[in-house]
């Protein structure tokens, strides 16, 4: 009788030992970071081991992962010969990049995503955030869905504010939907900025932390940026502007169908929204959504679909994004196998 074969069990990766040598020792300190801790950051990411000597890194692990360190640490390394600054969040950063083998801007610290605004330099930190930031550069309308703390917004109003401030828009327009997320506060008090201004703080929050306050109160008074709800909109020809519509899920498709035909000559347009959060009525449809299906294939839009792997922030909000996905996952499956006509599954 012949034994059934069994499939060879996997052989683990070869490990591997290399060094990296850096000409320059002034920005070596920085590299690493107080105590070796952007050192230690790369390590717990990548599985690999690291130890400097002067201006020498030895990078042991197994091959691939010592290949991915040793571009993270040519890509920081860039970022800082190219004047940048090195955080925990550019450590995250280069090494999403490099894992998804980006290694044309993650090799070299390449400055093309780099976003410049008088009070930070932004720069992409995911492979989906370096085509997002192209497409707001080079399309007139661009959507971007996906879930919170993948930059939408916030790349967005770093793009808008650069392209201000070099004069190739006039006007910075940002705008939300006043729809609560999910409570009902009742009565505002105060005149109609006083009633509006909570729904809008978050674009207000992206503005000050691209510009020092004062220019922002100064930009705000003079026209040149202009933060109001959505229904504000109706009945404008936004022209020489960059206009942003957050929260867009929060939409229905005649608001955004009114808000898409406001754009006017020489005008860009982000639309950004989470599909997974709408906060409209039980059985509304969400404008998002819909245009979505309505414009997939027109000449001239773009479309950028975030996931959980783009989450940028903390990194436990990355591993809550997952755990909700999984659940609404599984509750998804149930829901189809209590819909399933009984005897589907007999042979």
């Amino acid at each position: 009788m012949n034994k059934q074969q069994r499939p060879a069990p996997a052989q683990p990766q070869s490990e591997a030992t290399s060094v990296i040598d850096f000409d320059d020792n002034t920005h070596l300190t920085e590299l690493f970071g107080e105590f070796d801790r952007n050192l230690a950051q790369i390590e717990e990411r990548l599985g690999v081991t690291l130890s400097s000597r002067g201006n020498r890194v030895s990078v042991s692990g197994p091959a691939d992962a010592a290949e991915t360190a040793k571009a993270v640490l040519r890509a920081l390394y860039g970022r800082l010969r190219n004047g940048l600054t090195v955080n925990a969040g550019d450590v995250d950063g280069a090494v999403r990049m490099a894992e998804s083998q980006t290694d044309g801007a993650s090799a070299s610290g390449d400055l093309a995503g780099v976003i410049r605004t008088r009070k930070r330099v932004i720069s992409p930190r995911s492979p989906r955030q370096a085509e997002y930031v192209a497409r707001l550069r080079d399309s007139e309308l661009v959507f971007a869905s996906g879930p919170a703390g993948t930059g939408k917004t916030y790349l967005a109003v770093a793009v808008a504010v650069e392209m201000l401030q070099q004069g190739a828009v006039d006007r910075l327009i940002l705008s939300r939907p006043a729809v609560e997320a999910g409570e009902r506060i009742g009565f505002l008090p105060g005149d109609m900025r006083d009633k509006i201004d909570p729904y809008l703080r978050p674009l207000y929050d992206a503005l000050h932390d691209m510009q020092p306050g004062d220019q922002v109160v100064k930009g705000m008074a003079n026209g040149d940026i202009e933060v109001a709800p959505l229904g504000f909109m109706r009945g404008r020809t936004l022209s020489n502007a960059f206009v942003i519509l957050d929260e867009a899920q929060n939409t229905t498709p005649m608001q955004m169908k009114m808000f898409l035909t406001r754009l006017g000559e020489n005008s860009r347009m982000a639309v950004c929204g989470d599909l997974t959060q709408v906060d409209l009525p039980m059985g509304s449809r969400s404008g998002l959504q819909d245009a979505f299906d309505v414009l997939g294939n027109v000449e001239g839009v773009s479309f950028v679909r975030f996931g959980e792997r783009d989450v940028v922030r903390h990194r436990l909000v990355t591993r809550m994004v997952q755990a909700y996905n999984a659940s609404e996952e599984q509750k998804r499956l149930a829901a189809i196998k209590r819909r399933k006509p009984a005897g589907d599954d007999a042979d």
